[in-house]
């Protein structure tokens, strides 16, 4: 079968590698249609995070990653001269698991928002 993946042999890793520039153009994309001219607002906010994860996941997900697993963690919050960190831990592979992250920030909020590949043998 034409463009089909042969099954990798257990422990050989992936056949394509995560591509992290491409999911960060998808993240850089994504927030700023998103959020370029909206204002905070607790509510709204909270409702387009989750709107936004499930674009990225979708959009990501159309790059064919064959035994990726993708994880994506959207946050938006006000920008009021505060600090925030954000953490996440998880069973990882440095071999083939990665990440890409994007930062966005407007007058009014920031949003951070994290895809994880994580590679299923």
């Amino acid at each position: 079968m034409e463009g089909a993946e042969s099954p990798a042999e257990p422990g050989s890793g992936p056949a394509r590698r995560f591509p992290v520039a491409a999911v960060e153009e998808i993240l850089r994309d994504v927030l700023g249609s998103a959020l370029r001219e909206r204002r905070y607002e607790p509510g709204p906010c909270r409702e387009a995070a989750k709107d936004i994860a499930e674009v990225i996941k979708a959009r990501v997900k159309a790059l064919v990653l064959p035994r990726y697993k993708i994880v994506v963690v959207a946050h938006i919050g006000q920008l009021g001269g505060q600090s925030l960190q954000i953490s996440s831990r998880c069973l990882w592979d440095p071999e083939s698991d990665t990440f890409s992250s994007y930062v966005f920030k407007n007058t009014s909020l920031f949003a951070v928002a994290n895809v994880y590949g994580v590679y299923f043998e």
